[in-house]
C-alpha cells in the first residue's frame, strides 16, 4: 500500500486537518501502529493512545482533534478505515480458484458460473451452488442442499441434506450446519433417539464462525437471520429462530425452540432454556443463565438472568457478604449477652 492522504480521503469521504501529500504505507490499531501506518480513533476515551502510537496519521471523527498528528475526519472512524482496508486489499490469494480435479461433484449437481471448489470437497446428489461461491477443500455439501451466489465456506464445514443458504454467507472450518437436534424418549430406562426430519435455513449475509453447531429442526426447520453473526463454538439447537442481524458470541448455547428477535446480542457463555423468547434489541449479558423470556428492548445478566440494573445490587451485595456475616455474628453476641442479662435479672427478681 502506498498512498498520499488526500487519495484515502477521497476513498472514506473524509476531510484531512494536516498534510494532505503524507504518504501512508500501512493499516493498523492505534497501539501497534508504526511510522508510516495510518490508524483510527473511534471512541474518544482512547485519545490518551494518540500521544503514544507511532502511526503517521489518524482517522478520526468530525469533532475530534489530536495536536501534532494529520487527521483524516469521517462521520465513523470505524466504518471508513474497514472501508479503506477492503478498498486497498487485494483478493485473497490462498482461495481456491476453479474446481479442483480432486473434488467429488455428483453428477446431478447443480453448480453455478465462477464457482470454485477446492480439493476433497464433495458435493452430493441434487445439491445447488451459486454463482461466484466458494468451497474449499475438505468441505462437505449434502444432497439437495441450496447454497446461494458468492459465498466462501472455509475447509472441513460440514453443510448436511436439504439444508438451505443464502447469498453472500460465509462459513468457517469445523462449522456443522444441519445436524440432529438433541431429541430422546426413555422407554424402560433406554433413550430411544426422535428423528429428526426438519431442515437449517440459512439467510442473506450471515457469517458463522469456527466450530459451530446448528441443528436441523425436529420438524420445519432452525432459522438464522439475514445479517446476523454468529461467533466461535456457538451451540444453537432444534427449531430455533434467530431474527435478523443479531449477534451470537462465542460458547453461547442455545436450547430448541427458542426465538431470538432482531438485533439481539447474546454475550459470550450465555445459556437461553428451551421454548423462551429473546425478545428484539435486548441484551443478554455474559455467562448470563436465561431460564425465561426476556422482553424487547432489555438487558438482563446473571444466573438466574434477572434486570441487568437488579443483577449489579444483587452481585454488589454479594461482595460484601463477608461483612455482613461478620456484622451478624457480632450481633449474634450481643443478643446473646442481652438474654443472659436479663435472665440474671430474672433470677435476682425471685
Amino acid at each position: 500500500m502506498k498512498k498520499t492522504l488526500a487519495e484515502i480521503a477521497k476513498i472514506v469521504d473524509g476531510e484531512v486537518v494536516g498534510d494532505k501529500d503524507l504518504v501512508i504505507t500501512g493499516l493498523s490499531g492505534i497501539q501497534e501502529a508504526k511510522e508510516g501506518d495510518l490508524t483510527f480513533l473511534a471512541n474518544s476515551k482512547y485519545i490518551p493512545f494518540c500521544k503514544k502510537t507511532k502511526a503517521s496519521a489518524i482517522i478520526t471523527s468530525r469533532d475530534i482533534e489530536i495536536p501534532g498528528k494529520p487527521v483524516v475526519r469521517t462521520d465513523n472512524p470505524s466504518l471508513a478505515f474497514t472501508e479503506l482496508i477492503s478498498a486497498v486489499t487485494e483478493g485473497s490469494p490462498h482461495l481456491a480458484k476453479g474446481i479442483h480435479q480432486a473434488a467429488v461433484i455428483a453428477e446431478d449437481a447443480i453448480i453455478g458460473s465462477n464457482v470454485a471448489i477446492g480439493p476433497c470437497a464433495i458435493i452430493e446428489s441434487k445439491a445447488t451452488i451459486g454463482d461466484n461461491t466458494i468451497i474449499l477443500g475438505g468441505s462437505y455439501v449434502g444432497h439437495n442442499t441450496t447454497i446461494g451466489a458468492g459465498c466462501l465456506i472455509y475447509p472441513n464445514v460440514t453443510i448436511r441434506e436439504h439444508v438451505t443458504m443464502g447469498n453472500h454467507v460465509i462459513v468457517h472450518s469445523g462449522t456443522v450446519i444441519g445436524s440432529d437436534g438433541f431429541g430422546y424418549i426413555q422407554i424402560d430406562g433406554i433413550h430411544k433417539k426422535i428423528p429428526q426430519v426438519g431442515t437449517v435455513a440459512i439467510e442473506d449475509d450471515v457469517e458463522i464462525g469456527a466450530n459451530v453447531a446448528i441443528d436441523r429442526a425436529r420438524f420445519d426447520k432452525t432459522v438464522i437471520g439475514r445479517g446476523s453473526k454468529i461467533d466461535n463454538l456457538v451451540q444453537i439447537a432444534h427449531n430455533v429462530i434467530m431474527g435478523e442481524n443479531c449477534i451470537i458470541i462465542s460458547q453461547v448455547g442455545i436450547s430448541g425452540s427458542v426465538n431470538i428477535g432482531k438485533g439481539a446480542i447474546l454475550a459470550g457463555q450465555a445459556g437461553v432454556v428451551g421454548h423462551v423468547t429473546i425478545g428484539e434489541g435486548s441484551v443478554v449479558y455474559a455467562q448470563s443463565s436465561v431460564a425465561k423470556s426476556v422482553p424487547a428492548q432489555t438487558q438482563v445478566s446473571g444466573s438466574p438472568a434477572r434486570f441487568h440494573s437488579k443483577a449489579k445490587r444483587v452481585y454488589a451485595y454479594t461482595q460484601r457478604l463477608p461483612q455482613y456475616v461478620k456484622a451478624i455474628e457480632e450481633l449474634e453476641e450481643k443478643v446473646k449477652e442481652i438474654e443472659k442479662r436479663l435472665k440474671d435479672i430474672s433470677s435476682s427478681g425471685k
